[in-house]
């Protein structure tokens, strides 16, 4: 392997950053994995930012007034969809921002309905959780038999 290249399976994590390797003894959220999950949430909050400007650009470029109803229709139903993708994506750019401030105040990390550690690997597949896996589990069920 060549100097500097690293092998695809190092970069497996989530946007290309390899998995946090704990180390035996190693104390929970210390400053080396706030960075790790800065890096993380730092590099999907640009990729989501990148993506609306795509958005607007392409709205811009392809926003035409076609003759035909049917061309007009299809046209906005395929900016009414993207539009409520952005929303959504909108509304996780905000929750990142939140996670952020989190690992800032040196509070990531732990569930806020039992204060438990979520856990690395649940922080890897999910960076935006703010609850461990039992009180997830447990508020799924809640939610399933509200509805």
């Amino acid at each position: 392997m060549a100097a500097g290249k690293k092998k695809q399976s190092d970069l497996s994590g989530p946007f290309g950053f390899a998995p946090y390797k704990e180390k035996k003894g190693e104390e929970y959220m210390n400053d080396k994995q706030e960075t790790h999950f800065r890096g993380i949430l730092g590099a999907w909050k640009k990729e989501l930012m990148e993506e609306v400007d795509r958005t607007v650009h392409h709205m811009k470029d392809e926003a035409a007034n076609f003759p035909d109803p049917n061309d007009r229709a299809t046209q906005e139903s395929e900016f009414s969809l993207e539009l409520r993708t952005r929303d959504r994506e909108r509304k996780l750019i905000k929750k990142i921002e939140e996670t952020l401030n989190l690992i800032d105040a040196h509070e990531y990390g732990y569930c806020e309905a039992c204060g438990v550690e979520i856990g690395i690997r649940r922080l890897e597949a999910r960076p935006t959780a703010t609850l461990c896996i039992d009180c997830k589990t447990l508020d799924e069920i809640r939610e399933k038999q509200m509805s």
